[in-house]
């Protein structure tokens, strides 16, 4: 019996279930930096170096634990090309894994596994409070599968924010209408900094290694100061919960120019790459609600991010696959626009949100759905494309968390099956939750003419084309019903004027 143990780059994790009975002396890890999984798409540059310098601190502390290690840096071969090699040439009879965030690789793994004859362990990721079972069992007949339910029945199962009768504290299970408001007109004020960190010499390196074999790639290496160790990734949650926890709740949906990070936590990517627990990110919370006696609506309100929503799209994610990646339920067509990689648009929303990614890697959830996402779908563009920009742009994205959230709920792809109606909105939502509109040449209240703001020329033009579908449930009625107040010559004048940008996308 020989065995090897597979660690992907985003399993960073030193209580993995890949290495629960690992025995130092006869069993060996492999890591393998592949240049295929960083041109899979285009991924942005600060990506490619948070993955690779996580693996490579990560590499070091296993070789300083007298771990057996085979690291291989920058392979031009897959991940799953240089297993088979290392197997073949080793002539080892057991594989040993963590189940991959990726479907296409779950499969190449299973596939060779069987081609090569060698006794496959792919264990599930403990990582999460869910397991796949679990969340089968929850799914179980129901008709529509909602976040709010499951939700709750987390917070019950795991006794969070719950009192000793399984009752939510605070009186309710949900605080969200508490946690909408825009910055004050004079803009957010000094907000404390996150925890950033210089690169240290790992990193240095990786960076100019980057800069050399990726110089297409697009993004910013300027600010690179994520956190790419479990110490630093601890003191970023420490940081957050001690300096910007108090005031993330209020202002969670607001938008800002030159403010990238607001309030946020800033923690998505070291939870992704299993550099933090969810549970250990839980407690802080819930300590310091106890301790501080935080607003309950902050601390609800992030909590359910993150043991609500992180956990249901990661369900939905391995119940749906691969069928969640071909769905396309309004048949959108159009390509993606050139400046989605530039940020080269006379749209200052867009202008902002896709500067921001560009030279961070980052941009909060409302910026993803409600400004990139909300115009994706609003320009009938092919929901592959956009899903494939946002794996590729954001630091924190792995598909099991990208896809969900791109397809499922940016660009209602699935149809409604975990969503209950299309996130869309015109620029008047972007006028009421961020400065942006004020320097644009676009005008949000006008829907159609040179000035038209094209985010509400499109809403409008998307109400007029699906007035049936919004009409039928009572989430959306109310928002066609506001079609009764435009007379029939605008509306006409409407889609006259959307049918030329739809067709023009690139000359925004």
């Amino acid at each position: 019996m020989k065995k090897l143990i597979l660690i992907l780059g985003d399993q960073l994790d030193l209580d993995s279930a890949a290495l629960k009975d690992i025995n130092p002396e006869t069993d060996e890890i492999l890591m393998v930096e592949s240049a295929n999984e960083a041109q899979h798409v285009w991924s942005h540059k600060a990506r490619i170096v948070l993955f690779l310098s996580a693996m490579r601190h990560f590499a070091e502390y296993l070789k300083s634990q007298g771990f057996s290690l085979a690291y291989i840096q920058h392979s031009p071969q897959s991940i799953v090309e240089e297993l088979k090699s290392k197997i073949i040439k080793e002539k080892f009879t057991h594989l040993i894994c963590v189940e991959p965030g990726e479907w296409r690789l779950k499969q190449l793994i299973e596939a060779l596994s069987e081609e090569l004859q060698v006794v496959l362990d792919m264990r599930q990721d403990s990582h999460f409070y869910c397991t796949h079972s679990e969340f089968k069992e929850w799914v179980a007949d129901k008709k529509e599968l909602r976040l709010e339910y499951f939700y709750r029945l987390m917070r019950k199962n795991h006794g969070i924010l719950v009192d000793q009768d399984g009752n939510p504290e605070g009186g309710q299970w949900n605080f969200d209408r508490d946690n909408r408001k825009p910055f004050p007109k004079k803009g957010p004020g000094l907000i404390p900094p996150p925890e950033l960190f210089e690169p240290d010499a790992i990193t240095k390196t990786l960076i100019a290694e980057v800069e050399e074999r990726y110089p297409d790639h697009p993004g910013s290496l300027a600010h690179f100061q994520w956190p790419v160790t479990r110490q630093q990734a601890l003191q970023a949650l420490e940081g957050f919960v001690e300096h910007r926890l108090a005031t993330f709740g209020i202002y969670e949906d607001a938008m800002w120019t030159d403010t990238p990070f607001g309030w946020h936590s800033l923690l998505s990517s070291s939870l992704n790459l299993k550099l933090l627990n969810p549970r250990e990110v839980i407690n802080a919370v819930v300590a310091a609600w106890k301790k501080e006696d935080l607003e309950m609506a902050t601390v609800e309100g992030f909590i359910r991010q993150i043991l609500g929503w992180r956990e249901f799209v990661r369900g939905m994610y391995y119940l749906d696959m691969p069928q969640m990646a071909l769905d396309n339920f309004y048949n959108h067509q159009n390509r993606l626009p050139a400046w989605y990689w530039t940020g080269d648009t006379k749209m200052k929303c867009m202008q902002e949100a896709i500067g921001q990614t560009l030279e961070y890697g980052y941009a909060h959830h409302i910026q993803r759905l409600m400004v990139t996402g909300n115009f994706a779908l609003l320009a009938e563009i092919l929901p592959k494309e956009v899903c494939d920009w946002y794996l590729a742009v954001y630091i924190d994205a792995i598909e099991w968390v990208e896809l969900p959230n791109t397809a499922g709920m940016a660009l209602f792809a699935s149809g409604g099956r975990f969503t209950s109606k299309p996130y869309i909105a015109s620029g008047a939502y972007i006028k009421r939750m961020s400065n942006y509109c004020g320097s644009c040449q676009y005008k949000p209240d006008i829907r159609f003419g040179e000035d038209a703001c094209p985010m509400t020329n499109l809403y409008w033009n998307f109400l007029i084309q699906h007035r049936t579908q919004f009409e039928a449930s009572p989430r959306t009625r109310l928002m066609t019903a506001n079609l009764s107040r435009i007379s029939e010559a605008d509306q006409q004048a409407i889609t006259i004027h959307a049918k030329g940008l739809l067709g023009d996308l690139n000359s925004l």
